[in-house]
């Protein structure tokens, strides 16, 4: 039902293997088992990717056929050429499987878009990594207007781009394979790149999608049903967005109404009087006003046939797990959140890496925690690797980070934290999609440290008073859905109110409380870490006397926050510290 290249459908299943070890290294580093591939590595494989892709698209080798209805991923029909410079964020992304074998004729390799989000983060279609490991042969490109030449040695010239691997996928749980709905991925890259990141659109901006409204959409698609080359150089193609009633009408019940959204005037029937996006152009971003809001999903057979439309993902509806991995609490890189949590008798801080239904115990961060009494963790400079914020006993504020060949490096951020009654990362709450910290005064003002995604933060904005009244405020990410980070706070009483973030900074951060718990006097510890369980929305554990217990988040706005706890293990009693 989806063609990341031309004549290519959905790949004959593959094995995925695991990705990524689980354990830490012997001095508690974060687990990254996967070699990062030469720069000349990674012009072999792309060298390699183009050459199988073009095959496929010659029809020298077999092609794959979808089932279902005729629909294909698209290219760009009747666009214009345009620079990198314009799209910073637009990527590349070679894939490449040969089967390990040294006969080319039954290599798998396909090309799609994507989008720079994060300096390590690449949305996508979700049809693009359905049956493929990225992390084993494939590339990525970003800063390059042209796609990469090649000669017999490998890669000629990247043309100014920058080649980077990939170090892990994560499809959205809910994709479906025959309707193409879901069609969202992320990509998590082996190292940051410096490349502006391109913001996605939240829930709340429903006029983004205004019918009649223009969009652009961007990629290396095809460029004319008379060839099955795809373009050598980046295109972009002006749209206009089309109301789900009109798309309906061609589409019939393919269009998941809420799920997708089409742009473009009817295809003529030729190339003439047709512009549109087409094979090739798969995972690349529907954009309008600055925001991502669309990814390139599914069109016609052929992109010109008469009357149709366009489809793309629509990301508002997908903003809050989309954003669950861009600021994700991921320690050994298998795509859930994880656990910090320090053993009272020797101040030993141990990372627990999620299972999706219980926790495994890892080797400690190196160091002696005991006169830290707050932490929790984020990725504060951006680099895939998570930094750990902690208070000490004395009031000093530090950031604990890994540094390659260094090893754990501790950073003195401020002092005079004495009077916070508590402080939390939540993700970015101003809106700029930024990690930032939230702090609580002894006054019970609430503080906003706007992070600068470097590792540090700027100038204090005051968010309001009254937050002395509750005993525990934590969050880590979206419990709503609606793609800004929230925080709970409970009363002594045990209830657990959810303040809703409205992704402004000031005294409306965050919305009027609402109640979405009870959690009493036999809870003691809590951490919300982000998406334990790895269905895309945020959760909470919570400690009870020796058990700990999941609380999955719904990611609902109008029904529950969480759904009925799940026994995540015993023997929890003796950390005294969580985050």
């Amino acid at each position: 039902m989806h063609i990341r290249t031309p004549r290519f459908a959905v790949p004959v299943a593959v094995s995925v293997l695991a990705l990524f070890g689980t354990g830490l290294t012997a001095t508690g580093a974060q687990a990254d088992p996967i070699p990062v591939p030469t720069e000349r590595e990674l012009g072999e494989r792309v060298a390699k990717s183009m050459a199988a892709d073009q095959l496929e698209r010659e029809g020298k080798t077999p092609s794959r056929q979808p089932s279902g209805p005729p629909k294909a991923a698209p290219m760009i029909i009747g666009g214009t050429g345009e620079t990198i410079a314009n799209a910073p964020w637009m990527a590349q992304l070679h894939y490449l499987d040969d089967r390990n074998t040294d006969d080319r004729s039954d290599d798998e390799a396909f090309f799609c878009g994507g989008t720079v989000i994060a300096p390590t983060k690449i949305l996508t279609a979700a049809h693009c990594v359905y049956g493929a490991t990225w992390s084993r042969d494939s590339v990525v490109v970003v800063g390059a207007t042209q796609l990469p030449t090649t000669d017999s040695t490998g890669v000629k010239d990247w043309h100014g781009g920058t080649p980077v691997s990939v170090r892990r996928q994560w499809r959205h749980t809910s994709y479906d394979n025959a309707t193409t709905d879901n069609d969202v991925a992320v990509l998590t890259l082996s190292k940051p790149v410096d490349v502006k990141p391109l913001p996605i659109a939240r829930s709340t901006d429903t006029g983004m999608y205004q019918a009649g409204q223009n969009a652009e959409v961007y990629g290396w698609g095809r460029y004319t049903t008379t060839s099955q080359a795809i373009s050598p150089s980046l295109k972009k193609a002006t749209l206009p967005l089309v109301s789900d009633d009109t798309c309906a009408g061609f589409w019939g019940s393919n269009l998941v109404r809420g799920h997708m959204v089409c742009a473009g005037q009817p295809a003529s029937g030729s190339d003439a009087g047709t512009t549109t996006a087409c094979n090739g152009d798969s995972g690349g971003p529907l954009v309008r006003n600055g925001r991502l809001i669309g990814v390139v999903s599914w069109g016609v057979e052929g992109c010109v046939y008469q009357g149709a439309y366009g489809v793309y993902a629509k990301a508002s509806t997908y903003a809050g797990s989309i954003r669950a991995r861009m600021h994700d609490t991921d320690w050994n890189k298998d795509g859930k959140a994880d656990l910090l949590a320090r053993r009272a008798s020797d101040g030993k801080l141990f990372p627990f890496h999620s299972n999706t239904s219980s926790l495994s115990w890892q080797a400690s961060v190196p160091g002696d925690y005991r006169s830290t009494n707050l932490l929790v963790q984020a990725d504060l400079d951006r680099d895939g690797v998570q930094d750990i914020v902690r208070r000490t006993a004395a009031g000093e504020l530090y950031r604990t980070h890994y540094v390659s060949g260094q090893g754990w490096q501790h950073t003195l951020l401020t002092t005079g934290w004495k009077t916070r009654r508590t402080f939390v990362a939540p993700g970015d709450v101003t809106g700029d999609d930024l990690p930032d910290l939230v702090s609580v005064r002894d006054t019970g003002a609430l503080v906003i440290h706007p992070g600068n995604g470097r590792g540090g933060f700027g100038a204090e904005i005051e968010a309001g008073p009254g937050w002395q009244t509750y005993l525990n405020v934590f969050g880590h990410g979206d419990f709503n859905g609606d793609g800004k980070a929230d925080l709970l706070a409970r009363t002594a009483a045990g209830a657990v109110y959810l303040y809703k973030g409205t992704g402004t900074a000031g005294l409306n951060t965050f919305a009027p409380r609402v109640q979405v718990a009870t959690l009493g006097k036999t809870y003691s510890r809590f951490a919300a870490v982000g998406d334990v369980n790895n269905d895309g929305k945020a959760d909470l554990l919570a400690r009870e006397g020796d058990a700990l217990w999941l609380f999955p988040g719904t990611g609902s706005n109008t029904g529950a926050t969480f759904a009925t706890r799940k026994a995540f293990g015993t023997a929890w009693g003796q950390f005294d510290l969580f985050g």
